[in-house]
């Protein structure tokens, strides 16, 4: 229809004019972040993380109807993963184009997770100003996903001087001082942008906390950044996982806020030698020629959901797994069986899920050819096995 067309013409030129300024709003903010030197003085507002006191924490109250039903909603989801994560968007091989878009929406996804690396696109000290063109480029492509009728949840991701790792190619470090609060202050930031937006945006505040951020640390940085957002999203849905790269064995230890309106969340890899066999930044590498799955394999899968449903269940939250997945250097049928036996013990115990991830390593769709790998998207989205 013409109406569809124009649409479709519009999204293109968004997505183009924000990969274009994309590369000069990371330049701005790696100079930014090269001219750190003597932290901000005392009277600039977000300098001093006692701004950001923590919110109560750690005698939730169970959650309301809006997060059990922002969590059903989720349902069989995908991760936009390697595009707005990388140091710069297009730096890993993949960017969020209108054809992606389209093409998650029509697989029959329900939702996307999308990792965000603010911490590339900030300035240095405070107020750590967020680069106005990256945060439209976000924008642009949230509500782009927003437009499909697709669940968001847009979180913050790969923040190395957070967890205390080395800083990938491309970055600078930023005082370290100012770590923590420029954390909450990108969440003040991105809190007040997104404001306005509908409850099918949820934001998750951190993807795998761990190192420097054990699980004491964690606990009160995550309820001092929820306690920035609440400042002008009052009920919006918020994820939160535990320390330990959001080992399902770290929930224990996780003091969820004081707060109804929030959604835990875990990750799953095992059996870590199936699915990171061969990943190149895995050292030592892995073996590959490894299959998947016997019980003993199964039992290994499964093993995390089954920890992590009794504590959902004792706490009263919903909870879900943001990322599974199995490397393209394993077996293809044995990918396959991975994906069809986490999909359905997942789905048996009430978990909504997120694949890792959509168009590049572990990507269920091809983007040079355009086209879905059937085999591990009928894993995904297919009718079950007979």
């Amino acid at each position: 229809m013409p109406s569809r067309a124009r649409s479709r013409r519009a999204s293109a030129r968004a997505f183009a004019v924000g990969a274009a300024v994309i590369a000069a709003g990371a330049l701005a903010a790696i100079a930014a972040c090269s001219d750190a030197g003597a932290p901000a003085g005392p009277g600039t507002p977000g300098s001093s993380i006692h701004e950001y006191p923590p919110v109560p924490f750690g005698s939730p109250p169970g959650a309301s109807s809006a997060a059990r039903s922002a969590a059903a909603a989720l349902g069989r989801g995908v991760n936009l993963g390697n595009m707005l994560e990388a140091p710069t968007e297009g730096a890993w091989g993949v960017a969020v184009t209108p054809d992606i878009v389209d093409q998650v929406a029509a697989a029959g996804f329900q939702s996307v997770r999308l990792p965000v690396r603010w911490s590339n696109h900030a300035e240095a000290n405070a107020p750590f100003t967020i680069d106005p063109a990256f945060l439209a480029r976000v924008d642009t492509v949230v509500a782009a996903l927003l437009g499909r009728g697709l669940t968001v949840v847009l979180n913050m991701h790969h923040y190395r001087q957070l967890d205390g790792d080395a800083l990938d190619y491309g970055e600078v470090a930023v005082p370290a001082g100012v770590v923590d609060v420029r954390f909450v202050r990108l969440w003040e930031q991105i809190a007040t942008h997104f404001r306005a937006y509908p409850s099918g945006l949820l934001f998750e505040l951190y993807n795998e906390p761990h190192g420097r951020l054990d699980s004491t640390a964690w606990n009160v940085l995550a309820a001092r950044a929820l306690g920035a957002v609440r400042r002008t999203n009052p009920t919006r849905v918020v994820v939160i996982g535990p320390t330990s790269w959001n080992w399902a064995g770290a929930l224990s230890a996780l003091k969820l806020p004081n707060d109804a309106h929030l959604v835990a969340t875990i990750h799953n890899y095992a059996p870590f030698a199936f699915t990171h066999q061969g990943a190149e930044w895995v050292s030592p590498r892995l073996p590959t020629g490894v299959t998947c799955c016997d019980p003993a394999q199964v039992a290994e899968m499964t093993g995390p959901l089954k920890v992590a449903r009794p504590w959902a269940d004792a706490v009263g939250y919903p909870i879900f797994v943001g990322e599974f997945g199995a490397y393209s250097t394993a077996p293809t049928a044995s990918r396959v069986a991975f994906n069809r036996h986490m999909r359905d013990s997942m789905e048996v115990l009430g978990m909504p899920w997120h694949y890792w991830e959509f168009a590049a390593g572990f990507g269920v769709y091809d983007p040079v050819a355009r086209t879905f790998r059937a085999e591990l998207l009928a894993s995904l989205l297919g009718p079950p096995a007979p």
